[in-house]
């Protein structure tokens, strides 16, 4: 069956604003695959498959030729943009450059051809790798033991929160509150529900730390612990670590280390020294696997050794005698996921890890530290930085003043980026600062990048004052132009002809 229109037929589309979808380029006949013929007849396929689960009617399905096919999802792959094409400087996300030694590492037929979910005999290679990544995180993070399962950051924060629950339950206490700061990540409160537990915010100080005689304030007996980052999501280091884990400990409650900004300490620190319990981590961020378009990913889980006893299971583990084996921690949550977690994400994370060496994570922590407070300080007099002083990997700028003086608001600053050939920062976040624009260059930009993307921040600024409206509908330059994103979110319409709605 074949959709109507078969647009493919009428004109060239390279270079149209708008692409027409797989079904627009239909056209009855045409084919881009040919499946091998079986031999067996229609009518004994018909006794072979239940009535019951047959279809009456064909399903409409696009008919194309290859050539269409291969150049219509090129074009789409033309209008994206990615880690490969340019400075990707999302705050909070550390979309650093993918190496593609690391893809090379995975793509091994050693490796891809063999399941990770085979026999334990069968799979002694995979299990070392498994193993060999387990024992380079805890090194990295000062913790005693970890789970590979959790299939990316959220997951892993749900990982920690049972590890949490189950921790208290083994000792008997009732616990119902989890802190979190006012500046926490937005999946933070969402885990801690999905957990089981209540949330208290307590509010961060004029220096843009948590607020320590706050948290004291609401500590109490039922605080089963703190999610907490350090650098926190300002970009700023938690001075007072001791001292918040000293007192978050002192009730009995636990550490949770959000590990979204583990890129900036990298052998610098480890949030274990800091009195951290559990560290979940993106691997997609600190170690440059493949980030976005939904997986896969991994969030791996470590802990410090009064709570290996709970890590999901089975684990790859060393073997008593020689090589590798599944183990089950005796106390164990259960599975996080239907299998060991993303394998081919983990063995192109300890490559990222071991081809970089101690003293390269370390360099890796300094370059993204530098580069961050390089942008700074650039653009100091064009969008004032949140809280002025040095910050790790990320700096929260303020567009406050941009606003005031010519009304071009931070989502202006943002959209206009994307028509200077930048990926836009990340916007109105924390929701702490006014008109928040969160740039993180990462260590993989070049000082020129940061220099070009400094002066499309200029640029803006600029026309800001000559083009404000022109600034208001930006961009116009790229294949989709500026949307109604509120209107988009609270009215979607998930179909392949909602542009004719």
């Amino acid at each position: 069956m074949s959709a109507a229109g078969g647009r493919a037929a009428s004109a060239p589309l390279m270079g149209h604003a708008t692409e027409p979808t797989i079904f627009e380029l239909s056209v009855p006949g045409r084919r881009a695959y040919q499946l091998r013929t079986t031999g067996v007849p229609a009518t004994a396929l018909n006794q072979l498959v239940p009535a019951a689960h047959l279809n009456e009617a064909s399903v409409a399905m696009p008919e194309v030729s290859e050539r269409d096919l291969v150049g219509h999802f090129t074009r789409l792959s033309h209008r994206q943009y990615s880690v490969d094409l340019g400075a990707y400087p999302l705050g909070s996300c550390t979309m650093k450059y993918n190496p593609k030694f690391c893809d090379q590492v995975a793509a091994d037929p050693g490796l891809n051809t063999v399941h990770p979910g085979a026999p334990a005999p069968l799979i002694q290679g995979w299990l070392e790798i498994l193993v060999t990544l387990e024992e380079r995180l805890c090194a990295v993070t000062g913790m005693a033991a970890a789970t590979l399962q959790p299939s990316a950051g959220a997951a892993g924060e749900l990982t920690g929160l049972l590890l949490m629950r189950a921790f208290h339950e083994a000792n008997g206490d009732v616990r119902t509150r989890v802190i979190i700061p006012d500046s926490a990540h937005g999946t933070n409160p969402a885990s801690v529900t999905l957990g089981g537990y209540e949330v208290t915010t307590v509010p961060s100080n004029d220096r843009g730390l948590v607020d320590l005689d706050a948290l004291r304030a609401a500590l109490g007996p039922d605080v089963a612990g703190i999610m907490l980052t350090n650098p926190n999501t300002i970009g700023l280091f938690e001075e007072e670590i001791i001292e918040i884990a000293t007192a978050v400990h002192d009730v009995g409650g636990l550490l949770y280390y959000d590990g979204a900004n583990l890129n900036a300490i990298l052998g610098v620190v480890r949030p274990g020294d800091m009195g951290f319990d559990i560290v979940h981590m993106n691997l997609h961020k600190t170690f440059a696997t493949p980030h976005g378009g939904g997986g896969p990913g991994a969030g791996p889980v470590a802990v410090s050794a009064r709570l290996a006893e709970f890590l999901p299971g089975p684990r790859a583990a060393r073997a008593a005698g020689a090589g590798y084996e599944w183990t089950t921690p005796a106390r164990s949550i259960g599975r996080v996921q239907g299998w060991h977690g993303n394998a081919m994400v983990l063995a192109r994370a300890l490559a990222y890890i071991d081809v970089h060496g101690a003293e390269g994570l370390l360099r890796v922590a300094q370059h993204a530290v530098l580069n961050a407070n390089w942008l700074r300080r650039r653009l100091a007099d064009t969008l004032p930085a949140a809280y002025d002083r040095t910050c790790m990997h990320e700096c929260v700028l303020s567009a406050t003043a941009l606003k005031a003086r010519t009304g071009a608001r931070g989502l202006d600053v943002a959209k206009g980026l994307l028509e200077e050939g930048f990926h836009a920062p990340t916007v109105y976040f924390p929701l702490i600062v006014e008109e928040a624009l969160m740039f993180e260059p990462t260590e993989t930009e070049s000082p020129q990048t940061l220099e070009a993307l400094a002066e499309a921040v200029e640029r803006i600024a600029r026309r800001a004052e000559t083009d404000l409206d022109g600034l208001h509908h930006a961009p116009q330059t790229t294949p989709v132009s500026r949307l109604d994103e509120a209107r988009a979110a609270r009215h979607l319409i998930a179909t392949e002809d909602a542009a004719d709605r």
